[in-house]
């Protein structure tokens, strides 16, 4: 039997603006995401039966159909049944090191590794537009994933425009690992606050969201200026989590008032959040101070840093 091991990335977003509400429900969104090398590390092997089975070293990660990777699995039987029947059921396994409802994007990555492993499993020989396609259908983080790097996203987030890649900045990441915030609520409670500031018109959604394009992050990243890149990082979200999540406001705080930050926000919904620097030493030096000022054995705190890809095939037998 055959399988494939793959490294599933997480993600940042270095901008998230609101813009409207489409006609499908979901909000026209415009955003910049980063991969960052923080990762999952997800198994796919062909199994001798017809089922889909999901394996996780983590206890709040569910195994059953409510699984992303699980879904992403279902639809590859779907769409190609008989390759399906060709080679069978599929185990999944995923060694988990994203930290769970974080707002890093832990389940789509898990997912898009489960495309592109199942098409190599099945010898299918999607492109990778292909594979995007697919993924655009489990969910709005999921194409980003597949490709990685810097991109800007719009629409719903499945709509991607690639960005020359970033030099290698490093992350702080911080996350209470009891404390979830709902993404369904973040974005509710944001129209319900906010909607009266949104675009209306379906043309000028398109416009707007096009307009990130000329945003001033864009040239920041364009030009590889870390320091400006740090210094334009925007999320609506916030004006609606930090002010119900206090530990998140804190941890923004806390990160701000260390010297050797570049800059500091929270990431999608949150609760994550994250602090970028242009070297390890001062990120690995923050990390330790921020420790030090919240003595809460619940907050977990990792080093990372920017990376230019997305899914990885890292062995195969």
């Amino acid at each position: 039997m055959r399988s494939y091991s793959l490294i599933a990335p997480a993600k940042i977003n270095l901008y998230l603006e609101i813009i409207g509400d489409r006609p499908d429900g979901y909000h026209e969104l415009a955003m910049i995401l980063q991969s960052i090398g923080l990762a999952d590390q997800i198994g796919v092997r062909s199994s001798s039966t017809d089922n889909i089975r999901v394996r996780c070293n983590h206890p709040q990660v569910p195994t059953d159909k409510s699984n992303l990777a699980y879904r992403a699995a279902e639809l590859m039987v779907r769409q190609f049944p008989q390759a399906f029947a060709k080679y069978g059921g599929v185990e999944i396994t995923v060694n988990k090191q994203i930290p769970v409802a974080a707002g890093l994007a832990g389940g789509s990555t898990n997912a898009a590794a489960v495309l592109v492993g199942i098409d190599l499993l099945w010898k299918l020989g999607l492109t990778q537009s292909e594979l995007e396609e697919l993924a655009g259908t489990l969910g709005s983080d999921v194409p980003f994933c597949i490709a990685g790097g810097t991109a800007i996203a719009t629409g719903r987030g499945e709509q991607l425009s690639l960005l020359p890649n970033l030099d290698t900045m490093y992350i702080v990441l911080a996350k209470y690992r009891s404390l979830e915030v709902s993404t369904a609520w973040a974005y509710k409670t944001y129209r319900q606050q906010f909607s009266h500031s949104y675009i209306r018109d379906s043309d000028s959604l398109v416009a707007r969201a096009n307009a990130v394009h000329s945003k001033a992050i864009v040239k920041a990243i364009l030009d590889k200026d870390a320091g400006e890149i740090a210094q334009k990082l925007h999320n609506d979200l916030e004006r609606v989590v930090l002010s119900v999540y206090p530990q998140v406001l804190q941890l923004r705080e806390v990160f701000a008032n260390q010297e050797g930050v570049l800059g500091t926000m929270m990431s999608g919904s949150g609760p994550t959040v994250f602090a970028l620097f242009k070297s390890q030493q001062q990120a690995e030096q923050v990390k330790l101070q921020v420790r030090e000022a919240i003595l809460d054995e619940d907050l977990e705190l990792f080093v990372t840093r920017t990376i230019t890809h997305g899914i990885q095939v890292a062995s195969s037998v």
